[in-house]
């Protein structure tokens, strides 16, 4: 994830550049090592290196990374043309290389020759079954053709491969949640919150997630999640803090009936609904009333 300040120096580096300020190079290796796509860019000012031979000469071993970057961002763009004699100078330089064929593969993609860059990216995985790459590929791919049960076929063995993946986990989530699989979404933030304990984002989607499937188990562990959310994030959650106020009040219409023992103490919503007025009041004021008329029909 790119930071703020990441964000800001790529920001100011792209205006640079665009008003004629110089540093293309500098912006377009920033581009790359931040993973963001700025596709329009990376190929206008790639191309303004790679057409100058005096400035595609100057960058010596790096000529070959920049080729690859334009046909990325070409293809992208679908200038497929452009991507096509980007790959044919790779394919001329590296003419056995795997990494060339991945982007001939995707060159098939672009032109919605879909079995064509199946039948290659088969080719390249039977030479190595590891290669990570292809193996999203594939799930794009599906997506690309709207085979979301394909696409869940693919990320789901792509996991059990490289299960530290926690953007394939996130991907294969939020698929099972746009269907309505709302047992299969929570297990997977229950994979994220293993592996990245402190990041409540996984927390708070698993909340809404448990709050979703009901029941008075669910509730009371969506509430936990929510607090731990709050926990994580110093209080400042608000989506978080009316989470453990909507859980309360479900929880409370469950449990009619039942012991004084199995009942939750009152404090933590109490903090809740006071943390949500007083948000509320300086950032919202206008919308304080409102708030204050849920809480009341919650009975907070």
């Amino acid at each position: 994830m790119v930071s703020k300040t990441e964000e800001t120096q790529l920001n100011r580096l792209e205006n640079q550049v665009d008003n004629g300020g110089g540093g293309t190079w500098e912006y377009i290796c920033l581009v790359r090592k931040l993973k963001v796509r700025r596709s329009d860019k990376v190929l206008k000012h790639g191309l303004s290196i790679l057409n100058d031979p005096k400035k595609r000469s100057a960058l010596g071993p790096e000529e070959w990374t920049l080729y690859e970057q334009v046909a990325i961002a070409a293809m992208d763009c679908q200038c497929l043309d452009v991507a096509k004699d980007c790959i044919k100078v790779l394919q001329k330089k590296f003419p056995e290389s795997k990494r060339v064929g991945r982007l001939e593969g995707m060159l098939l993609e672009a032109k919605g020759s879909w079995a064509e860059a199946e039948k290659a990216y088969s080719s390249l995985l039977e030479d190595n079954p590891l290669d990570q790459v292809i193996h999203r590929r594939r799930v794009a791919m599906a997506k690309a053709q709207g085979n979301i049960s394909g696409a869940i076929e693919w990320l789901n063995k792509y996991l059990e491969i490289f299960m530290a993946d926690h953007d394939a986990w996130r991907e294969l989530a939020e698929i099972y949640l746009s269907l309505q699989m709302y047992k299969q979404a929570a297990f997977c933030y229950e994979e994220l919150i293993l592996s990245q304990p402190t990041v409540p984002l996984y927390h708070l989607a698993y909340a809404d997630v448990l709050y979703t499937l009901a029941g008075l188990e669910n509730l009371l562990t969506a509430k936990k999640y929510y607090a731990s959310t709050v926990d994580l994030t110093g209080g400042k959650n608000t989506r978080a803090l009316l989470g453990i106020c909507l859980c309360t009040s479900a929880i409370a219409q469950l449990s009619k009936g039942k012991n004084k023992e199995d009942k939750e103490s009152p404090e933590l919503q109490s903090l809740a609904a006071t943390a949500l007025e007083k948000d509320y009041k300086q950032r919202a004021s206008d919308k304080l009333s409102l708030l204050t008329s849920a809480l009341r029909s919650l009975k907070i």
